[in-house]
């Protein structure tokens, strides 16, 4: 899963023991492990090694500048939703070719921007966005590639948040009406419209939805073709699950082996945009405790950190497997699960300190004894952490630290009450 291990007892982010990030830094502070992203990276393209695939890191999971870096150097592309996240992929030195943009209400502004920056395709929303996009390329002189986002109306049952495939999304047209927007926009002169693009969602925990995806999109290219519309690239998204749990997804090579032969002789580019797959387990969100109380029948195990730091728990109801960085080794799981019967725990809630109840990591969380200043690691942090973080309660962000082998460095430095106030002068 990951290169975080109990060594003796002791949390290890790969050679650097959490403890000594946590005396230097502080608490609450995100860790990542450079090797963990590079080894989902790297496990990703291995898999589609056999077609024209282009791997496009989806930089909302995680952006620090530093990781989309190493990340680039590795021969990733990235997904972007925003000019934000285009400055950021342009400043880590992204090939702009291997950039897909992708968001329901993309600016005049960012549009240009993107256009400058000579993108790779924009991912087209709505029919509205399209006729917007060919005003704008006949206004600048550009003749940019766009895939049409098509929903397959496959429901992969993940929270109903993130499942973006189906009919009732703001995102995409319907897979009915992607015939006729071709047949409106496909050969206009201004845009190319070359391409699908499909995104059934986030946190998917099985092959099959995608099975099911491909083999209906499959059928619209064929259409499209037998039309005159030259359909060069495949984009199949992202939303492949990260194992927040000991074996919870298929692995790369899983979906690969379901999705490769329903490709190969297509004549078609494939495009993939990993987020939480590569970057969920490549942290974790260290965090000290304050102080535990009773309250009628509750314990609580109140920490440092807060529902600002990673809201992920309250606005999905998402598990992440928490445990102490440091513990008898007896107490060490062997797997990370919601149900570990492991004797000598007891049952907590894992809070933090923010004024609403919705502040929680975890409730009726079985874990070993836990005392004041004792520190605790919440797992499967990387992706849709940091960058969903905030300021609420007038609480800085957590700094961010990578730790790469033996050595670990401070990527993002933690925010200051001045910070808090810059922009306000």
């Amino acid at each position: 899963m990951d290169y975080f291990n109990y060594k003796q007892g002791k949390l290890f982010a790969e050679d650097v023991p959490v403890d000594t990030i946590a005396k230097q830094v502080g608490t609450p502070v995100y860790i990542y492990s450079k090797a963990t992203f590079l080894e989902h990276l790297r496990k990703v393209q291995f898999a589609y090694r056999d077609l024209d695939t282009t791997v496009c890191f989806s930089i909302k999971a995680c952006s620090n500048i530093n990781i989309l870096k190493f990340l680039a150097q590795a021969g990733s592309g990235f997904d972007i939703v925003s000019g934000g996240e285009l400055f950021r992929a342009m400043q880590a030195g992204a090939d702009p070719a291997k950039i897909v943009y992708a968001g329901v209400g993309k600016t005049d502004r960012e549009i240009i921007e993107a256009f400058d920056a000579g993108i790779g395709y924009f991912n087209i929303e709505s029919e509205a966005e399209l006729e917007n996009l060919i005003c704008l390329a006949t206004q600048q002189g550009k003749i940019p590639k766009a895939a049409l986002r098509v929903n397959p109306d496959v429901d992969p049952k993940t929270h109903t948040y993130t499942a973006t495939g189906v009919k009732e999304t703001k995102f995409g047209v319907d897979i009915e009406r992607a015939e006729k927007v071709f047949d409106r926009f496909g050969k206009n002169s201004t845009v190319n419209l070359c391409a699908i693009h499909i995104h059934l969602g986030s946190a998917g925990h099985t092959v099959q939805p995608y099975v099911e995806a491909l083999k209906k999109i499959l059928a619209l290219v064929d259409i499209l073709r037998k039309k005159g519309f030259a359909i060069e690239a495949l984009d199949a998204g992202g939303g492949y699950g990260a194992d927040y749990i000991t074996a919870q997804s298929p692995s790369a090579e899983n979906y690969a082996d379901a999705i490769i032969p329903m490709l190969k002789g297509k004549d078609l580019k494939l495009i993939l945009e990993p987020g939480a797959s590569i970057a969920a387990n490549a942290a974790i969100l260290l965090t000290r405790v304050l102080y535990c109380k009773s309250g009628g029948r509750k314990n609580f195990v109140i920490v440092d950190a807060g529902m600002n730091d990673l809201i992920r728990p309250p606005l999905y109801n998402a598990f992440h497997f928490i445990w102490p960085a440091e513990t008898d080794e007896k107490l060490v799981p062997q797997k990370r699960d919601k149900e570990l019967k492991i004797s000598g725990t007891e049952i907590v809630d894992v809070v933090g300190p923010i004024c609403e109840n919705a502040d929680f990591f975890a409730k009726d969380r079985a874990l070993p004894p836990l005392k004041r200043g004792d520190l605790l690691s919440i797992f499967t942090a990387g992706a849709y952490g940091f960058t969903m973080a905030g300021n609420y309660n007038a609480r800085g962000r957590a700094p961010e630290v990578l730790v790469d082998g033996d050595k670990f460095t401070i990527i993002r430095k933690r925010e200051s009450y001045e910070d808090l106030i810059t922009l306000e002068k």
